[in-house]
């Protein structure tokens, strides 16, 4: 079956295995915005970090964390509003 919808879509055979597949539902997922809680159930990983080291470059750019640990630091130093998101609730 594996290699009749390889075919069918246009996969090259040489490179393509089963475990490509797992891998484009995975960067699918990742890329569209889904929440890596939700991949790392979907393709049954024991842990999250197992799916955050295989697939967080795939996160949209604008989606990934920036600045925690300065954040915190300044949450901690009281220069920094203690809002999630690290911007202002004005």
């Amino acid at each position: 079956m594996w290699a009749d919808w390889r075919e069918a879509a246009g996969w090259p055979k040489e490179s393509t295995t089963f475990h490509s597949l797992r891998h484009f539902f995975a960067t699918t997922l990742m890329s569209n915005g889904v929440e890596p809680q939700a991949v790392q159930k979907a393709l049954r990983h024991a842990n999250l970090r197992i799916t955050l080291e295989t697939y967080v470059h795939w996160l949209p750019k604008k989606d990934r964390p920036r600045g925690l640990v300065g954040n915190l630091l300044r949450q901690a130093d009281g220069k920094l509003p203690k809002h999630p998101t690290g911007q202002d609730q004005t």
